[in-house]
């Protein structure tokens, strides 16, 4: 690499990543200094300087101009001659010098062109990929917790590795729908859980059994959910099997439940169809827990609801023998996926259970 060459590479690395052109060569500088005094003069004070418009490398020993005090002080060791000279000195050599400023000499060996084009090799490849990195943690670190789209490209025993453009996600199987057929080459939507850039690399990771996922396919395939008009309040999954999406509206003039069935329930059967025929509750929230508990424990019905710990959120829940068993579920799956919704410890009882307590249950 001559000295035209490495400008026309500075300058496409500048122009195609965006790197700042005066911090390549202050590495630059900084790298070769360092492989100077490796391979020449590890003693000399030494100094880089590279021509900005040239690219010519030319390397100087330098000595530090000192106050004549230094020489006589009897606390220090004096004047060090390798590396500095008295002002009075210095000012015969040119009466311009002040203490602070340097004399330089060149000092560049005749075959340190060829350490200055290896060096330049690797620290022009290093910018390229810290730039390139960089620019990938830019366009993907806000990404946390969004909805992303990309191609499954590569499979192993515990991941699948999707590519989303300029980086690689991770979807560990685990993540995965259970039951649902990853396809090679396919274009699939992920939820994004985690982005570290914190190591060499950008690290993504990715699921589809997380409930943000159904969350993030809710506000894709509702426009009201969109725009806001009606709003999602919270998401309970059991992925693959089960889920439970509450939400409300401001508006009384809006159905947030048949806005998310939407007409002939085409909307919701295409987030169905994308978690792989799961069963989603769309629930009703209401700002009275006792009602919203309610709402969620559907496909029961008739229960009384009993708040016993506000604070602690805390209630009972009295079904009767019709409705007992569907407000549990099958092995307790609605009760749970309820209680992940409501944010409520929810405890079924029975008529004769209540009695026992001292609850009358009313129908």
């Amino acid at each position: 690499m001559n000295s035209k060459e490495f400008i026309k590479a500075v300058d496409l690395i500048v122009k195609e990543k965006g790197i700042d052109r005066e911090l390549v060569f202050e590495a630059m500088e900084l790298a070769l200094a360092t492989a100077y005094k490796k391979n020449f003069d590890s003693l000399t004070n030494s100094k880089i300087f590279i021509d900005r418009n040239t690219g010519d490398i030319k390397v100087y020993s330098y000595i530090t101009v000192v106050p004549d005090e230094k020489e006589d002080d009897e606390e220090s060791d004096g004047i060090d001659l390798d590396y500095e000279i008295s002002l009075t000195e210095a000012r015969k050599i040119n009466k311009s010098l002040n203490v602070g400023d340097t004399i330089d000499t060149e000092v560049t060996p005749k075959d340190f062109g060829r350490v200055a084009a290896s060096t330049a090799k690797q620290v022009l490849v290093q910018k390229m990929r810290e730039a390139e990195r960089n620019s990938i943690m830019d366009e993907y670190g806000d990404k946390q917790d969004e909805l992303l789209i990309g191609t499954v490209d590569l499979e192993d025993v515990d991941n699948y590795f999707i590519n989303l453009g300029r980086s690689n996600g991770i979807l560990p199987k685990k993540e995965c729908i259970p039951g649902e057929k990853i396809e090679m080459g396919k274009q699939i939507k992920v939820y994004c859980s985690k982005v570290d850039g914190s190591g060499k690399g950008m690290f993504i990771l990715l699921s589809r059994n997380h409930y943000g996922f159904l969350k993030r396919l809710f506000e894709l395939e509702i426009p009201e959910i969109n725009d806001g008009s009606v709003l999602l309040y919270s998401v309970a999954r059991d992925a693959g099997s089960r889920s439970k999406v509450a939400v409300y509206s401001e508006r009384s003039n809006i159905d947030p439940i048949g806005a998310c069935i939407g007409e002939k329930g085409t909307r919701i059967a295409r987030i169905i169809e994308e978690v792989n025929g799961e069963k989603i509750d769309i629930v009703k929230y209401d700002k009275d827990p006792a009602i919203f508990i309610a709402n969620a424990l559907q496909p029961a019905k008739n229960l009384h609801v009993i708040i016993t710990d506000p604070k602690k959120q805390e209630c009972i829940v009295v079904a009767d023998d019709e409705n007992f068993s569907l407000a549990i579920g099958k092995k307790g799956q609605n009760a749970k996926l309820a209680s992940k919704l409501t944010h409520y410890k929810i405890d079924i009882k029975n008529l004769q259970q209540a009695s026992e307590m001292g609850i009358n249950f009313k129908e």
